[in-house]
């Protein structure tokens, strides 16, 4: 029943991520020994070749500098699949253009709105920062796209903004630039609940014949789990994002990998709370899968699975 003895970490000056990483894998406890874990399972998921690897994430985590961390997953192709939230795109484009800045928890919300500053716990976030830089410059966008054609996939009309950066200064700094420039398909099941969304729907009030065909998307999904030998996914926080990843791949009897990193509790039955051993319940991941759920917040964690990986 005894495991080996537990060792103090020693953190030297000048000490790598991944050798720190090493000593919480046998001597770090609580969300440190699981941290390392998710670190072996994501470089055997990168390992396997024959592993489709899905990413998830919600919308927030793209206002913080977390941001740089995905865009580099994106741009070293260590992911195949995104599937996502409106806001994601929301704050991935808008930052093309303009800045966020760093603020304050401890903040008067009624003086931020007066002064025109939406905030995100700690992240101030102007109104010229976001809707209005959102709707100036994808409405051109948006009627580009409806010269080309009348209907698109969330995936394929992503491409086509993807696209349509490349000359922007500030281009490779977005996800959805690498994701256009790689080839990696980003699937946003609930489009209209963002600024996005609300950017193609009044374009679609003067243009009625734009269409967002979201069985599209359910179609490349299908085509991908279903020709995939093993699947694999780094799901970071919860709702519609991480269970459309775990919901399509009940279809090939579950992940083979799967680390989840989430701050919600799984008492309440949500599915953002929901431990992957739940899932396997229902099929979505395999019983001998490799799987971990860490508790914690994803702008720490992250950063550190991926330095790891890095070394």
């Amino acid at each position: 029943m005894l495991g080996k003895p537990v060792e103090n970490i020693k953190v030297k000056k000048g000490e790598s991520i991944r050798s720190l990483i090493e000593q919480f894998k046998h001597s770090g406890g609580f969300t440190a020994k699981k941290l390392a874990t998710a670190c072996e399972i994501f470089k055997g998921m990168q390992g396997d070749k024959k592993c489709l690897k899905f990413l998830s994430f919600p919308a927030d985590i793209i206002s913080t500098g977390t941001r740089g961390v995905i865009k580099d997953l994106v741009k070293n192709k260590l992911v195949d699949v995104i599937i996502t939230t409106c806001g994601m795109m929301d704050h991935d484009l808008a930052r093309v253009w303009k800045d966020y800045y760093t603020g304050t928890e401890v903040a008067n919300d009624a003086e931020l709105r007066a002064s025109g500053i939406n905030r995100l716990y700690n992240i101030f976030i102007p109104d010229s920062s976001y809707g209005i830089v959102l709707e100036d410059k994808l409405i051109p966008i948006l009627k580009e796209a409806g010269k080309v054609k009348k209907e698109y996939s969330t995936s394929d009309l992503i491409a086509f903004i993807g696209e349509k950066l490349k000359d922007e200064p500030k281009a490779e700094e977005s996800i959805t630039y690498w994701a256009w420039k790689n080839n990696i398909p980003i699937v946003v099941p609930g489009f209209t609940d963002g600024s996005f969304g609300s950017q193609i729907w009044m374009y679609s009030q003067k243009d009625k014949e734009f269409r967002i065909n979201t069985i599209a998307d359910e179609n490349l999904l299908a085509d991908k789990v279903f020709t995939a030998k093993k699947s694999g996914a780094l799901m970071m926080g919860g709702g519609i994002s991480k269970h459309h990843v775990i919901w399509w791949n009940l279809f090939k009897n579950g992940l083979d990998y799967a680390i989840y990193m989430t701050t919600a509790v799984d008492w309440d039955g949500s599915l953002s709370g929901a431990k992957l051993e739940e899932a396997i319940s229902w099929g979505k991941i395999k019983p001998k899968a490799k799987y971990v759920n860490v508790e914690g917040d994803v702008t720490v964690l992250l950063p550190l699975l991926y330095g790891s990986y890095l070394g």
